[in-house]
């Protein structure tokens, strides 16, 4: 294996240019703070008064959700015509926005290069999560996930990341109390793709969000799920810091490697201990582990109890998500009967260890775990019509 002078494992990343508006003006939405400094720079900001201009639309983008800039009221009105005379703060296009009976609302959206991926928002009790996607497709090919049937097309931009957040705020109408009252109170990077396999725009993207003067959400409330890719796992902990979530769905190699592909290069033990040093690991915030019950296939009795052991043998602050199975045309795989899912979290849960069964959500517009796939190409523009207009009578739309 090539490794680079950092010690890392080289990701290639498919080539993505900066999408351009047809106007020609540059869409400043994702930029990063030094980016956004230098972008106002170069259009003639006065350097005197750069620092402070930065931190007003920064504000006024990330924090109160503004996309024009005559809305950035202590701005003045000719820097007010100087930034709209260069850029906009442009989101992607929505091309469809389905609602489920339980809540759960899934985006599929459309960058300007006319690729595409979705976004899940999940309403519960104590919180809205927020499962974002960082590529358009997949390159792991796991057989019980619809997303791994599409092939790789490219990594998302940090913009395109951060777009699907002020998408969601946009649509739950929460910009007005910017930290109160929120509807999205947590990400998960679980949508479309392998965050880890676009590591740099990951990482610039949750730098966005996080920041204090922005959009202001804890890293704690951020979740990251890989499907293992141990390289870029311990840099994760150390250079993001936000919550880490693994795809682990079997016990045993020969079946994980049948139904996760990955496996065959980064096997359980090497996760495991990848795992085990995560950084910022403990028992009040332990690493949760994404276990998808497969119906004869990793959900025995004999299976949940060598989960437990290979919890004990590393020594992790585990939680196990168990994930009653999502099924879409045309897969090989059946979900586990309910009884025996309740069996398997009794075992786990009697040896000490937290396994909460998921909740189905979102199942009726396929935005469950493993359902995503940009597939509105299927769909014609009647048929989109139609389903909006069922939405707005049954009074699901905002």
């Amino acid at each position: 294996m090539q490794i680079t002078p950092n010690g890392h494992e080289p990701i290639v990343q498919p080539r993505v240019d900066a999408p351009i508006d047809p106007s020609g003006k540059r869409n400043i939405l994702g930029l990063d703070r030094v980016e956004l400094k230098d972008a106002l720079l170069s259009i003639g900001v006065p350097e005197k008064q750069v620092n402070m201009r930065t931190k007003q639309v920064w504000g006024w983008i990330y924090h109160h959700g503004v996309t024009s800039f005559d809305a950035m009221n202590n701005v003045s009105k000719s820097v007010q015509a100087l930034l709209d005379e260069h850029f906009i703060i442009a989101r992607p296009e929505v091309v469809e926005a389905q609602y489920s009976n339980d809540g759960t609302r899934k985006y599929l959206i459309r960058f300007a290069d006319g690729n595409e991926a979705e976004t899940v928002y999940i309403p519960e009790e104590d919180r809205g999560t927020l499962c974002i996607s960082s590529q358009v497709g997949c390159t792991l090919n796991c057989k019980f996930c619809h997303t791994g049937t599409m092939r790789l097309v490219r990594n998302l931009t940090a913009a395109e990341i951060v777009a699907q957040m002020m998408i969601a705020r946009d649509d739950l109408d929460e910009w007005e109390n910017p930290t109160e009252g929120r509807r999205v109170t947590n990400i998960v990077m679980m949508g479309m793709g392998e965050p880890l396999y676009n590591f740099d725009n990951v990482k610039k993207a949750l730098d966005v969000i996080m920041d204090e003067e922005g959009i202001q959400l804890s890293r704690r409330r951020i979740t990251l799920s890989t499907s293992g890719v141990v390289p870029h796992m311990e840099r994760c902990g150390r250079e993001i810091g936000v919550n880490l979530a693994v795809s682990l769905h079997a016990v045993r190699d020969d079946i994980r490697s049948e139904i996760m592909p990955i496996n065959k290069k980064y096997n359980l033990e090497e996760v495991l201990r990848a795992c085990a040093n995560y950084p910022g690991a403990h028992n009040a915030r332990r690493i949760t582990f994404e276990y998808v019950m497969l119906k004869d296939k990793n959900d025995s009795d004999e299976d949940a109890r060598e989960l437990v052991r290979l919890m004990r043998k590393y020594k992790l602050p585990a939680k196990i998500n168990l994930i009653p199975f999502n099924p879409w045309p045309g897969v090989d795989y059946e979900c586990s009967d309910w009884d025996q899912i309740e069996r398997f979290s009794t075992i786990v849960f009697e040896s000490g260890i937290s396994a909460p069964i998921r909740t189905p959500r979102g199942r009726d517009i396929m935005a469950a775990c493993g359902q995503l796939k940009s597939a509105s190409e299927k769909k014609s523009k009647a048929e989109i019509l139609r389903e909006q207009a069922t939405h707005q009578a049954n009074g699901l739309t905002p």
